[in-house]
C-alpha cells in the first residue's frame, strides 16, 4: 500500500565541503552526510533510501523538499555513469534554484560547475552524467529521452500539457519520477495523483505544524494574515477549491525578474 506520513522539518541545508578521498561511496544517507554535508532527518532518510519508482511529496513550504530531492539526484548522477536527470518546474527561475542546490552539492564532491554545452541550465559530471533544469513551457521540454530520474518541482503548478510531454521521457528506461509541491487546489495531475488509490506511488506529507523551526505564534499570525483557506493550503497541505485564486509567491516574483527570459 502507499504510505502517507508526517515528519518534522530538518535544519536548513548549508553545504560543508568534504574530501572525496576520505569517504568511499556507501549507503546514500552516509553519502549525504559524509560527502554532501547534509544531515537528513528520518523522513528525508526514507526518501533517500526509497527504491520506489514513483514518489510524491505534499509538503509545506520551507520543509526541505528541494534539498532532499537534489541530494537524491546528485547521488544518482555521481554513482551511475551517463545517467540523465531532468528537473522541471513552473518557471526557469525555480528550476535554476533547484539546480544551484545541486551545484553546491557537486562542489562538495570536488566537481566544478560546468554546463553540458547544449542546455542553458545544466550540470555535466566527469562520468558523463547530466542534470538538466527545464522551464514549464511545453514547447521547450521535448527532445529528451532515456531519463534515469525526473523531478517535477512545484508540480501542482505545472500544466497538464507539460506533464504529458515529460512522462514519455521515462518510457525506454522506466526511470524514477518524484513530484514535489504544496497544493494548488483540487485540480491537476498532482492533486489526482495524491488522491487516487494507485499503490505504486509512495505518498509523503509534512505540514507546517510538524516543523519545529516554525513557531506556533508565527503560524497564528500567518493564519490571520492569509485567511483560513490559503493558510490551510500553503501550510497544512490541504487541497482547497480550484486553486485559481491562490498564487504562488515564487511565480509572482519571477514575473518581475528582468534577468529571466520570457517563457
Amino acid at each position: 500500500m502507499a504510505v502517507i506520513q508526517q515528519f518534522p522539518n530538518p535544519a536548513p541545508y548549508t553545504p560543508r565541503p568534504q574530501s572525496p578521498a576520505a569517504h568511499p561511496v556507501q549507503d546514500i544517507v552516509d553519502f549525504a552526510r559524509l560527502r554532501l554535508g547534509f544531515d537528513p532527518d528520518p523522513i528525508q532518510q526514507t526518501i533517500l533510501r526509497s527504491a520506489t519508482k514513483r514518489g510524491i511529496l505534499n509538503c509545506t513550504r520551507q520543509w526541505g523538499k528541494t534539498t532532499v530531492s537534489a541530494a537524491k539526484a546528485v547521488h544518482r548522477a555521481f554513482t551511475v555513469p551517463k545517467s540523465l536527470i531532468v528537473v522541471a518546474s513552473p518557471g526557469l527561475r525555480q528550476s535554476g534554484e533547484w539546480m544551484r542546490r545541486a551545484a553546491d552539492m557537486l562542489a562538495c564532491l570536488g566537481i566544478p560547475k560546468r554546463g553540458d554545452g547544449n542546455n542553458r541550465v545544466s550540470l555535466l559530471l566527469p562520468n558523463g552524467s547530466r542534470i538538466v533544469g527545464l522551464p514549464e513551457a511545453e514547447a521547450k521540454i521535448r527532445g529528451f529521452s532515456a531519463l534515469s530520474m525526473l523531478v517535477i518541482d512545484e508540480a501542482a503548478r505545472v500544466s497538464e500539457e507539460s506533464y504529458r510531454a515529460l512522462r514519455p521521457m521515462l518510457s525506454t528506461t522506466n526511470g524514477d519520477i518524484w513530484m514535489l509541491s504544496t497544493p494548488a487546489g483540487k485540480q491537476g495531475f498532482f492533486y489526482e495523483t495524491w488522491t487516487n488509490a494507485d499503490p505504486v506511488w509512495l505518498r509523503i506529507s509534512v505540514t507546517a505544524a510538524d516543523c519545529p523551526r516554525i513557531s506556533p505564534d508565527f503560524l497564528e499570525e500567518q493564519r490571520a494574515v492569509m485567511g483560513i483557506d490559503s493558510f490551510n493550503q500553503e501550510h497544512m497541505c490541504e487541497f482547497i477549491g480550484s486553486g485559481d485564486a491562490l498564487l504562488d509567491p515564487d511565480l509572482i516574483d519571477a514575473a518581475f525578474d528582468k534577468d529571466l527570459e520570457a517563457l
